[in-house]
């Protein structure tokens, strides 16, 4: 047997990895919403009794019909056009394993998800990257999107809104963006990653989801974000394609054979309540969001942001008259020691000198405090 110590492993190492390893007291990293706690998921269900029978066996390949139904109503589709799976990511990722072979291109909207890209470069698929710059506000156009598509092309991933911006596209813009694929990219899917689409802020109203924009259309959620329920691994694709979606599952279950049972009654628990598990963690998101303003506002001699329109998420910017390149590598080697976790731009594509902040994890008076140990950092490494 032949043995290759140092041969690179197929997915790109991202130091965004170390979420899962460092949670520092600030820590402004986390891109969801407030944690949703067993005993919260309990009490929805109607105690532990409602559990007492859950057989827990294998599952469907597809996923079950209670928890299809619960998605189909939140993105308007019929119940068999949807697809469970452990993750959002990961149905990605088998779509790009059905979609790519050798020779083909997959394009993607960037800075992004890092797991978003490389999931797909992980299935050898050459990646095209549209770059969605800072001071245009992250916005995506079809007419940008429009150099990166041509024959070749299989697959188009975006996410509305974005991570790790928050910038929304208008439904109108993404189908643009379906029937620009249709025409210029014909044997494409599209791809419309729509986790943080219902983390929304206070009273504003959930947009429509583009599911139904056309058969060559997928969109990907999960629980994870908006829910505030990530440990619970249950994302999903609505497919209208019935070929495609017979291949997923076919993918699906040479892979992960099927999502966890009780992982999918507890989500299916969870959407069927959502407007309580929603509307709390809505209200948050909103102070949170209007908590970073005004401190941006205060800070607007060291940092500069683009405004989110949804998410528990935004990117900030050092100003470069003020950061210069070492100042930049001083202001990440300081977070540590200030018990701060951001997230790097580098992640995702973007500069060092660009960081995402999460405003939707800590509660707030964690997160008042989180901000005033930040200016602590800015105004020690400040060049004056």
């Amino acid at each position: 047997m032949n043995f290759e110590p140092n041969r690179a492993g197929r997915f790109p190492r991202n130091e965004i990895i170390s979420l899962l390893e460092v949670n520092r007291r600030y820590n402004l990293a986390e891109s969801t919403s407030q944690d949703l706690t067993f005993g919260e998921l309990v009490a929805l269900a109607g105690g532990l009794s409602a559990l007492e029978n859950l057989n827990l066996g294998y599952g469907s390949s597809a996923g079950s019909p209670r928890l299809r139904a619960g998605i189909a109503g939140l993105t308007g589709v019929d119940a068999q056009d949807v697809i469970t799976m452990p993750g959002a990511a990961h149905g990605l990722f088998l779509l790009g394993m059905e979609l790519c072979g050798p020779g083909d291109e997959a394009a993607i909207a960037s800075p992004c998800f890092s797991p978003s890209r490389d999931a797909l470069a992980g299935t050898g698929v050459t990646l095209r990257e549209c770059r969605l710059a800072f001071d245009d506000g992250y916005r995506l156009t079809a007419q940008a999107l429009a150099p990166h598509l041509n024959s070749r092309t299989r697959l188009v991933s975006l996410a509305t809104p974005q991570n790790p911006s928050g910038v929304r596209t208008p439904l109108h813009e993404l189908q643009a963006i379906a029937e620009m694929v249709r025409r210029l990219a014909p044997q494409a899917y599209l791809f419309i990653d729509e986790t943080y689409r219902e983390a929304t802020y206070g009273e504003e109203p959930t947009p429509e989801s583009a599911a139904r924009l056309g058969p060559n259309v997928v969109t990907g959620a999960s629980v994870s974000k908006a829910y505030g329920a990530p440990g619970l691994r249950i994302g999903w694709l609505t497919v209208p394609d019935v070929g495609l979606r017979e291949r997923l599952t076919i993918a699906k279950m040479n892979s992960v054979i099927s999502c966890s049972p009780l992982d999918e009654t507890l989500a299916a628990i969870v959407i069927e309540n959502r407007d309580q598990v929603l509307q709390p963690r809505r209200k948050l998101l909103a102070g949170g969001r209007d908590m970073v303003k005004t401190w941006v506002a205060s800070r607007s001699d060291r940092l500069e942001w683009v405004e989110p329109d949804g998410g528990a998420l935004c990117c900030l910017r050092l100003r470069p008259s003020v950061f210069d390149r070492e100042g930049v590598r001083q202001f990440w080697a300081a977070l540590p020691d200030a018990e701060l976790q951001l997230g790097d731009g580098a992640w995702f594509g973007e500069s060092s000198s660009v960081f995402r902040l999460g405003f939707g994890y800590l509660p707030p008076e964690r997160l008042s405090a989180a901000l005033a140990a930040l200016s602590t950092v800015l105004d020690k490494l400040a060049r004056p």
